[in-house]
C-alpha cells in the first residue's frame, strides 16, 4: 500500500469513527426531538436528495398496477416518513433500556415458540424488511431459543457493521453472516441446542437462483437455503411480522406457517413465505422497503416460474 493510500485509509477510518460517535451521541436525545429530526430528514430525502425516488415509484407502480398516480404519490410520501422514522429509531436503539423497548414494542406468539423449546426443538423464522425490523432483537429476553439473525455484512464499512451488530446483539440475540448460516444452524442442531434461525429473505439475492415466482406482481428469485435446513431437521417454520400501532410503537407477531416442513417441498415452503409477505405488505404498503432494487434481475430463459 502506498503512502497516499495509507493516508486516505486513515482519513476514512477517522471519518467513520467520528460518524459513529455522532450517531451514538444523538441516540440519547428524547424521542420527540428525534422525530423532529426524522420529519426534516424525510423532507430532505424525498424532495432535495430525492433518494432512490425513481426506484421507489417504479417498484410501487409495478407492484400495484390498480392504483392511480395520486394513490402512488400518497404511499411514496408515507414511505419516506416511515423510512426516516426507522433510521432514527435504529439509532435510538443504541441507548434504549429493555424497559423502554417493552413500552414501545409487544410480542405475540412467544408461547407457541417456547413450547417447541421445551421439546428441545429449534425453529426457523422467515421475516421481511417491513415496519421496524431492527427492534425485534429485544424479544430475546422473552424467547427461550437462542435468537440467531442471518445478516449480510457491510464489507466496505466494518466499523459501521460493528456498530449495528452491537445494537442488534445487546439483549442476547446473535447475528451470523449469511455465508456461515447453514453450517452454524446445523452445528447447533447437532449439539441439540434449540435456536430460532431468523432470515429476512425478501431482498434481492446477490446472484440469480433457481427458485423464481411472482412477488408483488413481478417475477423475482429468492435465495434458497433456510427452507432446506427446515426440511432436513424438520424444524417448524414461523413468520415474523411487525405491525405499526402508532409512531414509535409496534406489535410483533410470530406466526406459525408450517409445522412439519419435512412433509412438504422446498418450493412449498418458499411459496408459503412469499404469499404471506404479500398479504401483509398489501395491507399497508407504505411500511415496506421500496427503495431496494428488488426486481432488477431477469429470469433466464428456461428457468421455471413457481
Amino acid at each position: 500500500m502506498t503512502t497516499v493510500s495509507k493516508y486516505k485509509s486513515y482519513l476514512i477510518n477517522i471519518g467513520h469513527s467520528v460518524g459513529i460517535g455522532f450517531l451514538k451521541a444523538i441516540s440519547y436525545l428524547p424521542f420527540p426531538v428525534l422525530y423532529g429530526v426524522s420529519d426534516l430528514l424525510a423532507l430532505l430525502l424525498q424532495y432535495v436528495i430525492r433518494y432512490r425516488r425513481k426506484v421507489i415509484i417504479k417498484n410501487l407502480v409495478l407492484s400495484f398496477p390498480e392504483k392511480n398516480k395520486k394513490e402512488i404519490a400518497f404511499i411514496v410520501r408515507k414511505f419516506y416518513r416511515h423510512f426516516a422514522d426507522t433510521m432514527v429509531e435504529t439509532i435510538k436503539g443504541y441507548s434504549m433500556s429493555w424497559e423502554s423497548f417493552q413500552k414501545r414494542i409487544s410480542f405475540h406468539g412467544i408461547e407457541e415458540m417456547n413450547a417447541y423449546y421445551q421439546k428441545g426443538q429449534s425453529i426457523v423464522m422467515f421475516g421481511m424488511h417491513y415496519n421496524n425490523w431492527e427492534w425485534s432483537g429485544s424479544a430475546q429476553p422473552l424467547i427461550k431459543h437462542q435468537y440467531l439473525v442471518i445478516v449480510n455484512p457491510m464489507r466496505n464499512n466494518p466499523r459501521f457493521e460493528e456498530y449495528l451488530t452491537n445494537i442488534r446483539e445487546q439483549w442476547g440475540a446473535k447475528t451470523i453472516p449469511v455465508h456461515k448460516s447453514a453450517r452454524a444452524a446445523l452445528e447447533f442442531h447437532k449439539n441439540r441446542i434449540p435456536v430460532c434461525l431468523v432470515l429476512a429473505g425478501d431482498q434481492r439475492p446477490p446472484v440469480i437462483t433457481d427458485f423464481w415466482t411472482t412477488f408483488l406482481n413481478q417475477e423475482a428469485c429468492f435465495n434458497p437455503g433456510v427452507e432446506k435446513i427446515a426440511r432436513k431437521t424438520n424444524q417448524p417454520v414461523f413468520f415474523h411480522m411487525t405491525r405499526k400501532i402508532r409512531r414509535g410503537h409496534y406489535e410483533v407477531f410470530f406466526i406459525p406457517l408450517i409445522e412439519n416442513p419435512a412433509s412438504v417441498s422446498d418450493e412449498e415452503i418458499l411459496l408459503t413465505y412469499v404469499r404471506t409477505m404479500e398479504k401483509y405488505i398489501r395491507e399497508a404498503p407504505e411500511y415496506y422497503l421500496w427503495s431496494h432494487k428488488r426486481w432488477k434481475q431477469v429470469r433466464p430463459e428456461g428457468y421455471r416460474i413457481y
